[in-house]
């Protein structure tokens, strides 16, 4: 399974994210949305899950959840907005991933057997850092593969 993770548009859904998630299977947002009707476009590609970010204070965005677990391929996905807010240990909960947004930084590494995932952000670009969506691939066996996909815009 295919699914597209995204954070911090911030209001903008730039035209080059639709096409970073084609074939996708399900979107992951991961918070500071900015206004619903992003979710209500991604939701032409895939289904999508979203968490409340810091700046989902009005509107249908803040009714969004601040965390979520996903069950994907037989795995939990723990997704919140803020990493430094998470509040509980994720191998001891026997998540396989942590995805959350907020820094506007991509990366992802392991930690204690759990996958720890930003896609940094795809919204209005931030200081110098590149604008990016993430992927993450879930094998049948269970095994998962993030991958940041940094998209090329004006």
């Amino acid at each position: 399974m295919k699914i597209g993770v995204v954070s911090d548009t911030h209001g903008l859904l730039r035209p080059e994210v639709l096409p970073a998630l084609k074939g996708v299977e399900r979107i992951l947002h991961l918070g500071d949305v900015g206004r619903a009707e992003i979710l209500d476009e991604l939701r032409k590609i895939a289904p999508v899950t979203a968490v409340r970010g810091n700046v989902d204070f009005e509107g249908a965005c803040a009714r969004l959840p601040e965390t979520e677990v996903v069950l994907v391929e037989e795995r939990y996905i723990y997704m919140l907005h803020d990493v430094k807010t998470l509040h509980l240990d994720p191998a001891a909960a026997k998540f396989a991933a942590v995805l959350s947004g907020h820094t506007h930084v991509p990366n992802f590494h392991t930690k204690k057997g759990v996958l720890y995932f930003n896609p940094g952000s795809c919204g209005p670009r931030r200081f110098e850092l590149p604008v990016t969506v993430g992927l993450l691939e879930v094998s049948a066996e269970g095994e998962l593969r993030a991958e940041i996909v940094t998209l090329r815009v004006s």
